[in-house]
């Protein structure tokens, strides 16, 4: 039903722009797609806003199918005809996903939001629009655990778990794979409800034993101060729980930093186990060059990769948009034959909502009712027009990637990264940018408010941050102190270290981004706060 609206839709766009646009005689003019856009609201109280996103793979069996060559045209965003009545149960050979005759298999499709906000998205009939209208071929269950409504905090477990056996059932109907998400997120730590979990996984995977089209997600995003070790120590405890039950389905980790560094996977992988794969997401106007070189070096050293969630907008999940920046994200994944998961399935009030806040339907959409972010998935889902790179246009934040930070940082040198005490002094440009020098001319600072919202009154800020090493010599690890105007809280924060004292915010370098040689620069540092502003 969507896709012939879309194309009755677009077709009167083109004969309204042949009757009314000047200059349009003697040469043919491609006509640009119709482009709803997204509210700018920001979101909705009932539901949190997603923070940011973010490896050798274990030693295949002796009877593991050869790994396939990656065939994938980067350009070409033509669905793959990966299901599960032809592909069959998935598994992993080196860092690929294959069906089970070993052929190469890419899924790509859309994540639900909270499945206890947004529960009547789970029906036989957007599964089927999904999957014939939208070229979808998986469908992710998003089941929050720590929030409102989560699992282990207030939410009704049975009605959850229900939701999640008729999303199982609606995705076999339809000839979908599906994947079971814990989606870990307030908790930070997945260790938090260990025992929920083992108990969730023991008694889900029992019950879908057998079945060919299901995939595990056991921690969707680990953040704050939890690190690889913790996440691999609560994976080692949930991986054989699921085995036990079904030797063979493919089990995905989240990775730290709201499964960012997959290069840390990639410097400890999980062994002694098959079918393991492990998590990368990505906002594309925060996450960039730098978030792609790091998915590549560890597609490199050997770790296996599944984006299970994305968005085109910001790392918040509900501000700018680029368009750019998600082309370039597609054209990278397919060039590697990566699975992706478009988050979300909802009708939020947020710029990364498939459907605008207006559109009250759960299934028969038309493209007038698809927000910026779902006009762009469904585009690229189905090969629609202007889903080529190179004729893409960026909406909101700058397109522009950021100059690469050399691997491997060093050790922090706190004497050669002084503060940037009186920054709020800086007079800001028209963008709402801020350039200033710290005090031993070692760094150029560039500071760029790129959204703002309020919620429930409450002023929110969200914050952009490039260094450039403008000395003469490199600079082994930074530390930056921002003065705001009057007390703040920190909400989310990503590529550095950050900390609150009174009305000055500390950040300071990742082990990965602390090295600056001398001229260059490091970028897609960001954070969002409330209450102060410089």
């Amino acid at each position: 039903m969507l896709k012939k609206y879309f194309y009755t839709f677009l077709l009167i766009l083109i004969l309204l722009s042949a009757l009314f646009l000047p200059g349009c005689q003697g040469s043919a003019q491609k006509a640009d797609p119709p482009s709803p856009s997204a509210s700018e609201a920001p979101a909705a109280s009932e539901a949190p806003t997603a923070p940011p996103a973010a490896s050798k793979s274990a030693p295949a069996s002796e009877d593991t199918p050869e790994e396939p060559k990656t065939t994938a045209d980067p350009e070409d965003s033509s669905p793959s005809p990966a299901a599960p009545s032809t592909t069959g149960k998935l598994c992993v050979s080196g860092t690929q996903l294959t069906g089970e005759h070993g052929e190469a298999v890419q899924l790509r499709g859309i994540s639900t939001h909270g499945l206890a906000w947004f529960p009547d998205y789970v029906n036989e009939d957007c599964f089927s629009e999904l999957k014939q209208e939208w070229n979808a071929n998986v469908i992710r269950l998003a089941m929050y655990t720590a929030e409102s409504g989560g699992y282990c905090t207030d939410g009704n477990q049975e009605d959850l778990k229900n939701l999640i056996r008729s999303g199982v059932c609606y995705a076999a109907d339809q000839d979908l794979y599906v994947i079971v998400d814990w989606h870990i997120l307030s908790d930070s730590d997945p260790n938090t409800y260990l025992e929920e979990s083992r108990a969730f996984f023991n008694e889900l995977s029992a019950e879908f034993a057998g079945q060919n089209h299901i995939l595990y997600e056991i921690c969707n995003e680990p953040n704050g101060s939890t690190g690889w070790s913790e996440i691999k120590s609560y994976a080692e405890q949930i991986i054989p729980v699921i085995r036990a039950n079904d030797p063979d389905a493919v089990i995905l980790i989240g990775t730290p930093n709201w499964s960012q560094y997959v290069d840390q996977a990639a410097a400890d992988p999980i062994t002694g186990y098959d079918n393991l794969m492990y998590s990368l997401h990505f906002y594309a106007a925060t996450h960039k060059e730098d978030l792609r070189s790091r998915m590549v070096s560890a597609l490199s050293a050997g770790l296996p990769i599944f984006v299970t969630e994305y968005g085109i907008c910001d790392a918040s999940g509900n501000g700018a948009i680029d368009i750019s920046q998600a082309d370039q994200w597609v054209a990278e994944l397919n060039r590697h034959n990566l699975s992706y998961v478009a988050w979300n399935l909802s009708n939020k009030n947020e710029s990364s909502a498939l459907f605008k806040s207006s559109c009250t339907k759960t299934s028969g959409f038309t493209p007038e009712d698809l927000s910026e972010s779902g006009q762009w998935v469904y585009q690229m889902l189905t090969g629609g027009p202007d889903t080529n790179p190179a004729s893409a246009k960026t909406s909101g934040a700058d397109s522009a990637s950021g100059t690469n930070s050399a691997p491997g940082a060093s050790d922090h040198d706190s004497a050669s990264t002084p503060s940037t005490d009186g920054a709020s002094e800086a007079p800001a440009s028209p963008d709402g940018s801020q350039t200033f020098t710290t005090d031993s001319g070692t760094l150029s600072v560039t500071l760029t408010i790129v959204n703002s919202w309020e919620t429930d009154g409450i002023p929110y800020y969200q914050y952009s941050l490039s260094l450039q090493n403008i000395s003469g010599s490199a600079c082994t690890g930074w530390s930056i102190d921002l003065p705001f105007v009057k007390s703040l809280t920190f909400s989310d924060g990503w590529n550095g270290e950050y900390s609150v004292e009174d009305e000055t915010l500390h950040i300071t370098s990742k082990d990965y981004n602390g090295a600056i040689p001398a001229g260059e620069s490091v970028s897609d540092i960001g954070f969002i706060i409330y209450g102060g502003k410089l």
